[in-house]
Order: structure tokens, then C-alpha cells, then sequence
């Protein structure tokens, strides 16, 4: 059976501890595309991660490990989400269907727990996976530069620029559906 996993990113304290935000498993376009996946018959999860402004590499492994991660899971990750599963997966030579990273951030500039992003990308990811990522021009800094960095370790990722998307949330896309991001992962 397929089965999904969509981890989100990292937001600031205040919008974490705040009811005037969704929770992160189901803001942006997340609710949308677990809808997709399982439209599709693709088994799906939103991951909550725990203290999500503060992430901890050790507590976000142990929630992931919770799922049976296999040769038929497809695994979506949003800035520090996909620098998490970036992580895992060059530590892990687990072998799965699909890894899309979107816009993803292996901060750079250190402004989170340091230890969260100490790890060697494994350049030889896609003999695992079939490994895209989506990231866009007018992003930030930091995740242009993570961007950079994942080029130069594994040149033959699939990677899609978009025209515009920002930090593709929901406040930069105007919308809280991503067909494109949904074509990918069903195909």
C-alpha cells in the first residue's frame, strides 16, 4: 500500500503558541495535499512535530519513526521539514518511493538548535529515492543558500524554480492549494 508523510516547517514561538494560527500539520497547503494523496489512495499523514519553533532533531526522528517508512512511502517536507527529512534520509540509506523537499532550510545561519542540521548530505540519495525540490526565487536568504547547498552535494536532484511562490505559504501563494507540488507526489 502507498502510504504519505508530510512534515511541516518551523514556525516562530508566538504563532506556535497562538489559536489564531492552524496548527502546522495543517496550515499552508498541507490539509490540501494530504486530501489529494488520499483521493488517490495514498495513505496519509500531516506530522504534528513536537515544539515545532524549536525543533529537536532527536524528538522530530522519534515521531517520524512512528510510521512505516518503506520502498512504497511518498515523504513531503517544508522548510525545515525538508531539511529534516534531508537529515534522515543521508543518515537512514532507508530506500522509499518519493522525497519532495519544499523550500527547504538547513539554516544556515544557525538560529536554531545547532545540532538539528550536524549532518553530511549523503550524495547518493537518489540511488535511494527519486528526490525532487521545489524552491522559489523570491524565498529568503537562508533557503536560497540551503538551496545552494544541496545542488553542489547532489547535482542530480530534480529541482523546479517557481516564479514567485515566496516561502510558499499561504500568505505567499494566496492560496492553500499546490497542484503542482500534487502532480509530483501522485505520479
Amino acid at each position: 500500500m502507498k502510504t504519505g508523510l508530510i512534515i511541516h516547517g518551523t514556525p516562530d514561538k508566538e504563532e506556535y503558541y497562538s489559536d489564531a494560527y492552524p496548527s502546522c500539520s495543517n496550515s499552508h497547503w498541507t490539509s490540501w495535499l494530504q486530501k489529494q494523496m488520499c483521493i488517490q489512495d495514498i495513505l496519509t499523514q500531516s506530522l504534528e512535530m513536537p515544539k515545532a519553533y524549536w525543533p529537536n532533531y532527536t524528538n522530530w526522528r522519534e515521531m517520524l519513526e512512528r510510521f512505516t517508512i518503506d520502498e512504497n512511502t511518498i515523504l513531503i517536507g517544508h522548510s525545515c521539514g525538508g531539511g529534516f527529512l534531508l537529515r534522515y534520509f543521508s543518515e537512514n540509506k532507508i530506500p522509499v518511493k518519493r522525497i519532495v523537499l519544499v523550500a527547504p532550510w538547513l539554516d544556515p545561519d544557525q538560529n536554531k538548535d545547532p545540532d538539528f542540521f550536524n549532518f553530511e548530505i549523503d550524495p547518493n540519495l537518489t540511488e535511494r529515492t527519486d528526490l525532487h525540490m521545489f524552491y522559489s526565487d523570491n524565498d529568503m536568504e537562508s533557503i536560497q543558500t540551503s538551496v545552494k547547498t544541496i545542488h553542489s552535494k547532489i547535482p542530480d536532484i530534480h529541482s523546479r524554480e517557481f516564479k514567485s511562490y515566496g516561502h510558499f505559504c499561504l500568505g505567499d501563494m494566496g492560496t492553500d492549494q499546490f497542484p503542482e507540488l500534487r502532480d509530483i507526489v501522485i505520479k
